[in-house]
């Protein structure tokens, strides 16, 4: 079903009026006996404006149609997105687990594998003592640990180490 903004509905209207009106007085003017050239001019106003509907309503009839189209097609991408969303989430529980059972491997302590986990997020030392409440010191040194227990050495070879993989 088509659906019609108020601005077309209003252009459809003015030009079945121009048609109704100028029909009516083509009609009135052959009677009237009126010359053949002026008969001409409004038949072709008639037949302009018969034209400019049809022209309209094919218009506005392409346009749903395409926006249905476009809704389609969103609707669909909107599940594909959710369902990579879930794939994801999935894959990156499972890749957590694997991060854990290395720490496991590796020996960390409970807070080494909380530091350890932040450092593979990318936060500063700064910033992983003031989220575990703790000096920086405390967090250098537990990163000193994570990287001797794990036989790396820096961070970089660290988190390196869990994403070369993925390359």
């Amino acid at each position: 079903m088509l659906k019609f903004r108020s601005q077309e509905v209003f252009f459809v209207a003015l030009l079945i009026l121009i048609t109704v009106l100028t029909t009516s007085d083509l009609i009135s003017d052959y009677l009237e006996g009126t010359e053949a050239w002026h008969l001409a001019i409004e038949a072709l106003v008639v037949l302009m404006s018969v034209g400019g509907i049809a022209y309209l309503l094919q218009a506005f009839s392409k346009r749903q149609r395409e926006l249905e189209t476009v809704k389609a097609q969103l609707l669909e991408t909107k599940d594909n997105l959710s369902e990579a969303r879930a794939q994801i989430s999935a894959v990156g529980q499972e890749y957590s687990q694997v991060i854990q059972k290395q720490f496991e491997t590796w020996q960390l302590t409970p807070s080494e594998k909380e530091v350890a986990s932040l450092l593979l997020k990318g936060l500063s030392f700064d910033e992983i003592a003031n989220v575990r409440n703790t000096k920086e010191k405390t967090v250098r040194q537990q990163a000193t640990a994570i990287y001797r227990k794990s036989g790396l050495g820096s961070r970089h070879e660290f988190a390196a180490w869990f994403f070369e993989d993925f390359l």
